[in-house]
């Protein structure tokens, strides 16, 4: 299960409702923030979700708009100390970007009271967690090194009690070395393994983290059957080709691509202020019913279907 928690969902510059993009994606105790615009710092405290291990920051590119967040941010951090260390992943062009604004206007020369590091990220994993992994993923904007994040929970097999009680296994120790993969010896010499006691497998919850971009035809494969779809919405049909022309989406565009790869939730972000909520909303629904127009500070939560 993934909590989504959106601090930001404007396009390009702030309006009275929206600020811009950020937004949390909370599993358990980790916490990673997709973005960091302008103002994020009091979108967190507004919302009332605290800086704590608020520690590892995921930016899909490195336009001004999801990265002018991280100086106050930062500078927040060295005030309070609230954070042991703080990790930035992004590409690298963006982390040429982010580390002007740090060392040469938060910091400009002074040192960090937490280590601070810049991570550069390529295709493939980038976090690896006992119980979920993240993943960047290529995607087509404005300029170079644009990525989106596939959050995802590893898959199980679940552990079925009645079948080890009808092996004659006694609960307790024995029940945990079978939960761990073990095999075990019952005190009349039979062995009971653990696919004996388990169930079929069940694939995890998957969240796809998307920032801007252009087209969805080269992710259709990758994100097929994901149970969370954040994308943005940046225009309405209307004006598709200024869509086309500055690589961004319409809403159409947008639920055209979560009906094609079977998406369970769509949450469409990154909203001009051009347009009304209910117009997006309205457009979306026409081709993909599961669908949501965030507004800052809603909070969503991604399970997979049983």
């Amino acid at each position: 299960m993934f909590e989504i928690i959106f601090l930001g969902t404007s396009a390009s510059a702030p309006s009275p409702k929206r600020n811009l993009p950020a937004y949390l994606v909370q599993h358990d105790e980790y916490r990673f923030l997709v973005d960091c615009g302008e103002g994020t710092q009091r979108q967190i405290l507004q919302s009332g979700i605290g800086f704590k291990r608020l520690n590892r920051i995921l930016i899909t590119h490195g336009h001004l708009d999801h990265i002018l967040g991280l100086g106050g941010l930062l500078s927040t951090f060295m005030r309070w100390e609230s954070i042991d260390n703080l990790e930035i992943y992004g590409g690298a062009s963006a982390l040429e970007r982010i580390s002007d604004l740090i060392h040469g206007v938060v910091l400009r020369g002074a040192k960090a009271p937490m280590p601070v590091s810049l991570i550069p990220v390529k295709p493939g994993l980038i976090f690896d967690a006992p119980d979920f992994t993240v993943s960047a993923f290529p995607v087509s904007h404005r300029g170079p090194d644009c990525y989106g994040y596939l959050f995802e929970e590893k898959g199980r097999q679940p552990f079925l009690p009645d079948k080890a009680e009808a092996l004659g296994v006694p609960p307790g120790p024995l029940y945990g070395k079978l939960v761990k993969g073990e095999s075990i010896t019952l005190a009349d010499g039979s062995v009971v393994t653990p696919d004996m006691v388990t169930g079929e497998f069940r694939p995890g919850t998957r969240l796809a983290a998307i920032g801007d971009l252009g087209e969805t035809d080269s992710l259709v494969d990758l994100l097929n059957g994901v149970d969370g779809l954040v994308i943005e919405s940046t225009y309405l049909e209307e004006e598709r080709e200024m869509a086309r022309q500055f690589a961004h989406l319409t809403a159409r565009q947008a639920a055209e691509f979560a009906r094609q790869i079977g998406a369970g939730k769509l949450m469409l972000t990154h909203l001009s202020r051009r347009y009304r909520d209910k117009d997006v909303l309205a457009e979306a629904r026409q081709t993909f019913e599961n669908v949501s127009v965030a507004r800052d500070f809603d909070t969503f939560t991604i399970r997979k279907e049983a």
